[in-house]
Formats: C-alpha cells, structure tokens, sequence
C-alpha cells in the first residue's frame, strides 16, 4: 500500500491484523517506513481468550459505536512487517 493511500486512515480507528494471534484496535496517528502509531489503543492476544479474531473486532466495533471503546495502551507502535493488513474499524461488517 503506497503511503497516500494509507493516509487516508490518519485520524482513525483502525484494525491492524497480524500473521499471528495479535491484533491491534486503535486511532492511527501516524505512520512511516518502520510502522504505525497508534493511540487509544487494545492490543488483545486471540491467545487469551475463546474468540476469534473476527469475533474481537465485531465487538470492538460494537463497544466504540456504543462511545465505550477498549483500550489497554495509551500509545503502541506497530512494527510494519508484524502487520498483514489494515482497516478502518467502522469498515469491519
């Protein structure tokens, strides 16, 4: 993804989905070569618990249109090549 088009999601909640068990809800403040920015962040370990992925993030997406988002980190950087693909959480169905 070219970086006007990740622009595009500065300013948002975001979903970042890694290879692995962890993905990371937050509004994207910043992004660059090495990774992103993210504040007002929930990193959740699918490890830890008996959802899926996709589950998480439909309840996320559920809690923030409700006004109650989950956030565990006040600010988290996200190394680029930990990230396999990223969406505006009000875009997750």
């Amino acid at each position: 993804m070219s970086k006007l088009s990740l622009d595009m999601f500065v300013g948002q909640r975001v979903v970042l989905d890694t290879p692995g068990p962890l993905i990371y809800i937050g509004r994207l403040e910043a992004h660059d070569e090495r990774g992103y920015w993210l504040s007002d962040a929930d990193m959740h370990d699918r490890t830890e618990g008996h959802s899926t992925k996709e589950e998480y993030v439909s309840e996320a997406r559920q809690m923030e249109q409700a006004g109650t988002p989950h956030m565990n980190r006040r600010r988290v950087f996200v190394d680029r090549q930990a990230v396999i693909s990223i969406s505006a959480l009000e875009d997750i169905i």
